[in-house]
């Protein structure tokens, strides 16, 4: 079945929150714009990746901080909405947004086109305690987990806790506001946590954290599940691959993976999502833990992953063509994945790959050889990306290993 988008309908990226540097952004204006889809982008300025592209029709600047109140984003979309004069396809490309467009789908109904979805579902698949307790409910291995209320919630837990331990904002929606932690953070000992958590002391609300089980990188390998289903959440488009770099290391953004066929993990992925009756783009991140034999769930993103675009299949379909196709009501080419393909982020894979020389990590299941190639900047139809993220990369990212400097200070590693 040849790959025919319906050129009618655009498409609009949307986030919230100031990260300009984002190449998942641009694989979406790339990969339906390829295709004739007009797309539109909300961005921080003029000169971001995304707004270089040739497949942009237009960038509309709109700085947001990801803290402004719902009513105030849904009328700036709706806004939005208008300038382009026709129904266009979001596709969300940070919890926010996707939090935001299904919390308010009346409002956003008769403007865009979007997966329908139980409201509150995506707000409790983005918090690390709502995606926990789901897969309690569900019997899906995850982490073991403390959420601690205080700070003396947190003394008792060190008193008794294997360290390392994890700790991650618990809710995604405070990451901007009020982080606990940068990201992910893996720390040592218990004087390490000890020592952050003082700082949470006194924050509005309770220290705001899940204190998870460390899965060792020496026992684990990182997986990821793409995926997009329909409205009876069935997967039009299922994709699975193996993490073999991320930065920062071991449970950051994705540097360096491979498509690889794993039909007990699409299983997995599958029924969990069956099961809670999610419809749209899902990008999961499972450890498999080489000492019990099981994939555990870390994170549940329900949107567009900014590595989406290592997964196609051999019909052309990756998951933002499969819900651009299905929200327009075109059929989704069945296919196979490009089993053996690599992507690469070019600006973030070298220090990863610097990072994981000593880590103990490895990745059996990867092949020894790439069949191809997909970077996640440089492409030779669409150069203009690749030279304003040069541009721009230098100081957010010495910003960026500074805030990893203190983090290893005080006896924690950021590693997301």
């Amino acid at each position: 079945m040849p790959l025919q988008a319906d050129g009618d309908v655009p498409g609009l990226i949307v986030k919230f929150g100031d990260y300009p540097l984002h190449h998942g952004g641009v694989g979406a204006i790339r990969s339906l714009g390829r295709l004739g889809v007009p797309m539109y982008a909300i961005t921080e300025d003029r000169y971001t990746p995304a707004a270089a592209s040739r497949y942009l029709e237009r960038a509309f600047v709109w700085p947001t901080t990801g803290t402004e109140e719902p009513e105030h984003l849904v009328e700036g979309l709706l806004r939005i909405g208008r300038r382009i004069g026709r129904p266009a396809v979001l596709v969300p490309t940070d919890e926010e947004a996707a939090v935001l467009i299904a919390e308010h789908q009346e409002a956003l109904g008769d403007s865009f086109l979007f997966p329908r979805v139980e409201p509150e579902l995506p707000r409790r698949l983005a918090s690390k305690q709502g995606l926990h307790e789901l897969c309690v409910e569900h019997g899906v291995p995850s982490p073991s987990a403390a959420f601690p209320q205080s700070y003396d919630d947190i003394v008792a837990f060190a008193e008794k806790a294997r360290f390392p331990v994890v700790a991650k904002n618990r809710e995604a929606f405070v990451r901007r506001a009020r982080p606990a932690v940068n990201g992910t953070t893996r720390i040592a000992t218990r004087e390490g946590l000890l020592a952050l958590a003082r700082d949470w002391v006194g924050r509005p609300g309770d220290p705001g954290v899940i204190l998870q089980e460390y899965l060792p990188r020496e026992e684990a390998e990182d997986w990821i599940v793409h995926a997009y289903f329909d409205r009876d959440a069935t997967p039009l488009a299922m994709f699975t691959g193996v993490k073999v770099r991320s930065w920062p290391p071991h449970a950051g953004m994705t540097a360096n993976a491979y498509v690889v066929d794993n039909p007990e993990l699409a299983d997995l992925a599958a029924r969990f999502v069956k099961q809670i009756g999610f419809t749209g783009i899902v990008d999961l991140d499972l450890r498999f833990d080489r000492r019990d034999g099981q994939y555990k769930l870390l994170d549940f993103n329900p949107r567009m992953g900014a590595q989406f675009r290592l997964f196609e299949s051999e019909s052309r379909v990756d998951v933002v063509r499969a819900m651009h196709l299905d929200l327009t009501g075109r059929a989704v080419p069945e296919g196979e994945q490009r089993a053996g393909h690599r992507y690469l982020v070019e600006n973030i894979d070298l220090p990863a790959l610097l990072a994981y020389r000593r880590s103990g990590y490895t990745t059996p299941h990867a092949p020894a050889r790439a069949s191809g190639t997909e970077l996640a900047w440089l492409a030779g139809d669409d150069l203009r990306p690749f030279f304003t993220m040069l541009a721009r990369f230098v100081r957010p990212g010495a910003k960026h290993l500074y805030q990893l400097w203190r983090t290893n200070r005080r006896g924690g590693t950021t590693t997301k």
